[in-house]
């Protein structure tokens, strides 16, 4: 691990967190991460490996970035890519300013006195207005932008000071569980890791220019084929009335007719693109790499989840209805099935795991354990129960905050488990803590107060996770172990890259936005019936609900331990819950006991999620390719066709990533936003 690796990759990151906010919300741009294999990055990754360390190579061999350099420089910014875009800052400043905003304008929030339930510290000091005004229409005058001091830093201390250090906590703590997980299912389970190991075969070997797949004319062919389509759709979208783009969308809404079932369930988000389903030969290219079973499921989920809403609609029972951080069956049923999975996770690895955490608490332990993976443990104890302390001293109850980070929890090491062995990359996991406490205790023993305590931690660390980052973490450990690079000292230096990212991305997003106003035309950041309000407008309906019914006082007055003896269980949740989670178990033991079990558990992870929906007809594509190529070709041809698959995956990166390129200087050039452009879904 050289200086020089390790300065770029923080450049990187840097770049990545300081850059971010101008493509998406000042260029409107489509979204430069937008996904746990951004094209930004891979794509950036591809042409530096193609064009730029070349010539370095033949300028001198020492100028060029060799395979380690360049694993420790994409995984530092991997890392840091949790934090510009959707996993966090997308959304983090107008959650704490917008519902400031809206509550002049909604009277049932002020009269329920719902801003003053929160804890002072989780909000901004708005007592000037200028500081909520400025942040909502922007302060510049004409095109003169307004100076750094002009921005009310003051406003924002003590709320940043809070949060910042309560997620920091909360994604040190997730490296550190991620060193503990590494060991286990990278040599002891022998994961697959498909985007890690994309990314490997693209990386120059010792003392060499290329990766070993660029030596490939099938990876070549690929690339070029699928870049080719891309770059000549995107000069059709500039000139439609001269060219004609290639269809990559397929339309069999004809066939839903057929069906009237399915058809009754496809109103469900992402259901439209089962019917107008889009090819992506990034996702081709993977399914043709994975487990037939597991690319199979992926295919076929997204199709048998309009189906059960279909059933379930039929029969007069919703499993989707309500808002989205609302009491809905549907939550469970995600949350059950992400339990399963954990629960799974944990039977596995029982024995590494019980000897990495006895050592981690000093205790006697018969086998021998790795030290970076003792000092995950302990980091991730450390960081849990910090992250517990700090909402226990912001005024919730440290049982609920044990519970809300136990359920964080699961469903980080659960997304970080899904791209290590699927490589789905957009992953949503549509269940949130909040919603299952408020399920399992009940409206009366959580309380106004604290409900609404949980749904604003939801809306800032869980609304919209795919950028969040496990996954990030997962794969950049695994791209480093697989050239040898230590994982202990990587993970060490990523906590550097977050705190440096977060260090140039806060200022630049709040500066942008005092000097433009919010991005307005980012709805579900932004309006007060999208994400910012959702809370609000969860308690107040709570609050209406619990004074007609003459137990808002008591619920009120509900504290502590107390809470328990109040409990009072929406028990269709909770069967709901059991339904998710046996479906995952009875999936698994079938996998594990029956030769030629055709189906993963994984299907039930993502089936009605929004990037499953995207993805499942071509991950469907994959699976025939390669289904087709192993029944009548066998294992040697299967090997042969991988580099064209690893020539797909790249060309839709480069074909996503020049776009990119070619809309900032445009924007340079001519001061306007350019038309959208986007390879993969927003």
């Amino acid at each position: 691990m050289t200086l020089r690796a390790v300065l770029l990759g923080l450049l990187g990151g840097a770049v990545f967190c300081g850059f971010t906010y101008f493509n998406d919300s000042v260029m409107l741009q489509t979204m430069l991460i937008g996904n746990h294999m951004p094209v930004s990055a891979y794509g950036g990754l591809l042409l530096f490996v193609l064009a730029a360390n070349p010539v370095l190579f033949w300028l001198h061999r020492r100028l060029a970035l060799s395979g380690r350099e360049l694993a420790v420089v994409l995984a530092l910014t991997l890392v840091a890519c949790c934090i510009p875009g959707s996993g966090l800052l997308r959304t983090f400043t107008t959650n704490l300013m917008m519902p400031q905003h809206y509550a002049r304008t909604q009277p049932g929030w002020s009269e329920q006195g719902l801003l003053e339930m929160l804890p002072e510290v989780m909000l901004p000091e708005t007592a000037d207005e200028k500081v909520i005004n400025g942040f909502v229409s922007g302060m510049r005058k004409g095109t003169r932008h307004i100076g750094l001091d002009q921005v009310p830093w003051s406003a924002w201390r003590d709320s940043l000071g809070f949060w910042l250090i309560l997620i920091l906590s909360l994604w040190v703590g997730l490296i550190g569980l991620a060193l503990v997980v590494h060991r286990q299912w990278s040599d002891h389970e022998q994961l697959p890791y498909p985007v890690a190991r994309f990314a490997d075969s693209l990386l120059p070997g010792q003392g060499g220019m290329w990766g070993e797949v660029l030596g490939s004319r099938l990876f070549w062919l690929g690339l070029c084929a699928v870049a080719a389509i891309h770059l000549y759709n995107y000069a059709a979208f500039w000139s439609p009335a001269h060219l004609v783009p290639i269809q990559l969308q397929v339309d069999i809404r004809s066939l839903a007719d057929l069906f009237p079932t399915f058809k009754l369930g496809l109103g469900g988000f992402g259901g439209p693109y089962l019917v107008t389903p889009h090819l992506y030969f990034i996702v081709i290219g993977f399914a043709y790499l994975l487990a037939t079973d597991v690319s199979l499921s992926l295919g076929i989920g997204p199709y048998l989840w309009p189906w059960v809403l279909g059933l379930t609609a039929a029969s007069g029972y919703s499993l989707a209805g309500g808002g989205y951080l609302s009491l809905q069956a549907v939550t469970f049923l995600n949350f059950g099935a992400y339990v399963g999975l954990f629960l799974v996770l944990i039977y596995t690895g029982r024995h590494y795991y019980s000897h990495v955490f006895r050592r981690a608490l000093l205790l006697p332990s018969a086998q021998a354990v790795e030290s970076h993976s003792v000092w995950g443990a302990r980091v991730f104890l450390a960081c849990l129960a910090a992250f517990v302390t700090m909402l226990a001293a912001a005024g919730l109850d440290w049982p609920l905050a044990f519970l809300y980070a136990a359920g964080a929890v699961v469903i980080y090491l659960v997304m970080g488990r899904i791209i290590a062995e699927t490589g789905m990359f957009f992953i949503q996991a549509y269940c949130f803590p909040c919603v299952i406490l408020w399920g399992v205790f009940g409206a009366v023993a959580l309380g106004p107060q604290a409900l609404l305590i949980l749904l604003v931690l939801t809306a800032v660390l869980l609304a919209d996770p795919r950028e969040t980052l496990m996954p990030f973490a997962i794969n950049s450990l695994k791209i480093v172990d697989l050239r040898r690079v230590s994982v202990g000292r990587t993970a060490g230096l990523a906590v550097v890259a977050l705190v440096v990212g977060l260090a140039i991305a806060v200022p630049t997003t709040l500066y942008f936005q005092y000097d433009r106003g919010a991005n307005m035309a980012d709805a579900w950041a932004t309006r007060a019936d999208q994400l910012p309000g959702m809370p609000y407008k969860e308690v107040l309906n709570v609050k209406h609900r619990l004074a007609a019914q003459g137990v808002l006082e008591r619920s009120e007055a509900v504290s502590g331990w107390s809470r328990f003896a109040e409990m009072a269980p929406g028990w269709r949740y909770v069967a709901v819950f059991g339904v998710g989670m046996a479906l995952v178990l009875v999936m698994t033991a079938g996998r594990l006991r029956v030769a030629r079990w055709p189906l993963h558990p994984v299907m039930f992870l993502v089936w009605n999620s929004y990037g499953a929906c995207n993805f499942a007809f071509s991950f469907l594509v994959g699976w025939f390719i390669k289904s087709a190529i192993t029944r009548y070709g066998g294992a040697a041809v299967y090997q042969k066709v991988k580099p064209l698959m690893f020539g797909l995956i790249a060309g839709e990166l480069l074909g996503g990533f020049v776009p990119v390129i070619i809309g900032a200087i445009c924007y340079l050039v001519t001061g306007e936003p350019p038309r959208r452009f986007f390879v993969l879904p927003l």
